[in-house]
Order: structure tokens, then sequence, then C-alpha cells
């Protein structure tokens, strides 16, 4: 005979936090152990930008300061700097870079995303009171989220995959010296 424990008959509850009518989920920070009070977070989940694109930017703009960060960014939208592909760097030409670094792109959505994100990070320093000129990034990581699967007919009865992978970003910021 079955019989249903209390979590089995609550689950949207038990696994999303919700109340079992519209289950969210509860997002957590892939970083632990910081201190709540010089530390600064912002996230984005399931965005609509390239999952690699995003972790190359992450890796360029981690350990810098928010200030350049944006700067950096800025002239990425613009095409004039290029983001250095040390990861996915296959068959990706080169640009003229100032690092000791050939492979590179204008990843242009995902820069102005990843802006915008850091106008975010900018909004809560300055409601948490810290100061802007000393916020650092610590953490800026990516992660793959979902995948939209979409099907593209073709003729003859047949259909091609159309896949969208969507994207979680990571931004955490500390107000060092």
């Amino acid at each position: 005979m079955f019989h249903a424990s209390p979590t089995f008959l609550n689950w949207p509850s038990a696994c999303f936090g919700g109340s079992g009518r519209n289950p969210v989920p509860k997002w957590k920070y892939s970083v632990t152990g910081l201190d709540p009070d010089k530390t600064v977070k912002c996230a984005g989940r399931e965005v609509r930008i390239s999952p690699k694109a995003a972790v190359e930017i992450c890796g360029t703009i981690r350990g810098m300061r928010v200030a350049e960060a944006k700067e950096l960014l800025e002239r990425v939208c613009a095409k004039k700097k290029a983001i250095p592909y040390k990861r996915y760097k296959k068959e990706v030409p080169h640009r003229s870079l100032d690092e000791r670094w050939h492979a590179g792109r204008y990843p242009v959505k995902a820069a102005s995303t990843i802006l915008k994100l850091l106008e975010e990070l900018e909004a809560n320093a300055e409601y948490k009171g810290l100061n802007l000129a000393k916020v650092k990034i610590i953490h800026a990581a990516s992660q793959r989220g979902m995948k939209i699967r979409n099907y593209v007919p073709r003729a003859h009865g047949r259909s091609s995959p159309s896949f969208n992978i969507l994207t979680h970003l990571e931004i955490v910021g500390y107000e060092g010296e």
C-alpha cells in the first residue's frame, strides 16, 4: 500500500519554495562565505545571450573595478575593443588586442546585457551605502540555463532543430581599499 508523505503531497512548494499554485524557483549564488556588509550582488537569470560569450566577458571583467568594467563594455558595444576569447577560441579570428592574446570577438549583445547588470550592481552598492570607487568585481560567473527547443519545418515533411540556450549570470562586488 502506498503511503504519501507530506513532502510528496506538497511537492511544488518543497521543490520550488512557492505555495504550490505558482511554483517559482529559488535561485542561489554559486559563491558563499562573503561579508554581507561589504559585498554587493546582482544576477540575471535565463537571459537570452550566448553562454560562450558570457563566459569570456565574465573572465575578462573579473578583478576589475566597476567603472573600468563599464568603460570596457561600452567600448565593446561600440566595437572599439575586442574581448579576448581564451576558452572558446577555435576558429576565432585574430584581433588587435592590448593583451598578449590574439583570438577575440565583439560580443555586443552579451556586453550590453552585462553592462545593464553592472548598472544594477552600482545601484545596489549605492543602496547599501558602499563607496563605488572602491567596489571591485570579485566574482563574475555564467552558467548555461534551460534550452528552448524550436523546430523549423522543411521540405518533404522534415524539420530542423533551432535551439536557443539561455544563460544565468552572477556578479559580486566587494568594497576593498
